[in-house]
């Protein structure tokens, strides 16, 4: 028989090579189920991890992993503090939708006053309607002791509806002939998050995310409050005779995961999508959980780790219009990644053993 026999001490070997493991264990199961579908397996993969990088279109290819990576690794940082914790936020999606409508919200309300103060006060109020959706389930948690998982996903279906809702009325372009939809912030230049070096795809929103992961970084490593995330998600019998005060410590990363995506979604609503529209989510609130995990929670890891998942996004569109792939098999073969990171992670903390197990 088999059976898992748990170690004296998480295996610091498995826990480095699991994510390595886990995105080859992807390509493999993910050639499988391209050719299940009439694909050429090696050719789909070559075409999702090579295309954007050295393909014959790279150079138009190579900036949109910026685009794409930039609201992951934000979101995913802000996600990482309070997995740290075990404090779960699975509502990251609602809480980036939020912060895109809030912020371009108060963009439109300024249209068409050109003023130097419009952008950075959309990034304040995008950021604090991040915050506000997050602080609904920590505040439920820490007065009622709700369970933060089945509020923040529930919301994300709320904001959803309310996204709808205001891309029919209330930011509905008024010269947009009927179609849903707000004006386009792209033509607004003072509420336009443009490139900051055309064609490269660098802007205000990846400078965001390279100073979350240096934030972070510093916060775990060097900060008393990083040692109590850090204390609280490995012990939390230890953390409370430490004096760690748990409401504060929900509040914070709930807060600031909240405030994080919403800064991912006010980036993108004002640069990369330009407008306010019913599919204006693309699920990076859902994506970023990946991220957070495959980097190991740690900065450095996640930004690696949002390079590799923007990869798939770009390669995943490429394959859709060479190959004729289905967009839900990417979303399969992107969630194969999570699968497997979580299946592998299990030898982090266990030993599989073959036989029959000794009797007394």
């Amino acid at each position: 028989m088999i059976r898992l026999e748990k170690r004296q001490q998480p295996s610091r070997a498995w826990s480095l090579a699991t994510p390595l493991v886990a995105v080859m264990a992807t390509m493999v199961m993910g050639g499988l189920l391209f050719a299940a579908l009439g694909k050429p397996p090696i050719e789909a993969i070559r075409t999702i991890f090579w295309e954007p990088l050295f393909g014959e279109f790279s150079f138009y290819y190579r900036p949109q992993l910026l685009i794409k990576g930039a609201p992951l690794v934000l979101i995913a940082i802000g996600l990482s503090l309070g997995f740290k914790a075990g404090i779960w936020n699975i509502g990251a999606e609602g809480q980036y939708i939020i912060g895109a409508l809030s912020g371009a919200g108060v963009g439109l309300a300024f249209y068409p006053l050109e003023a130097w103060y419009v952008f950075p006060l959309m990034v304040l109020v995008g950021a604090l309607g991040g915050w506000l959706w997050a602080m609904i389930p920590a505040v439920l948690k820490t007065k009622f002791d709700t369970n933060e998982i089945l509020v923040s996903l529930m919301l994300v279906y709320v904001a959803e509806q309310l996204l709808a809702s205001m891309s029919l009325g209330l930011l509905k372009n008024p010269q947009g002939y009927g179609f849903p939809g707000s004006r386009n912030l792209q033509q607004y230049d003072s509420a336009h998050n443009a490139e900051l070096i055309a064609g490269t795809g660098l802007h205000l929103g990846v400078v965001a995310a390279l100073i979350a992961v240096i934030f972070a970084y510093i916060l775990l490593n060097r900060h008393m409050l990083g040692f109590h995330i850090r204390l609280t998600g490995q012990a939390p019998r230890a953390a409370r005779f430490a004096g760690v005060n748990p409401t504060r410590l929900v509040l914070f990363c709930l807060g600031m995961s909240g405030a994080l995506a919403g800064l991912a979604g006010l980036f993108e609503v004002s640069g990369p999508a330009g407008v306010v529209s019913i599919d204006f989510n693309v699920g990076y609130g859902f994506t970023a959980i990946i991220v957070a995990f495959l980097g190991r929670l740690h900065p450095v890891g996640i930004l690696l780790a949002g390079a590799l998942m923007a990869l798939t996004y770009i390669g995943g569109d490429i394959a859709q219009s060479k190959l004729g792939l289905p967009s839900a098999a990417i979303q399969v073969f992107q969630g194969m990644l999570l699968f497997f990171l979580l299946a592998f992670d299990l030898l982090t903390n266990f030993r599989i053993r073959f036989g029959t197990p000794e009797t007394a």
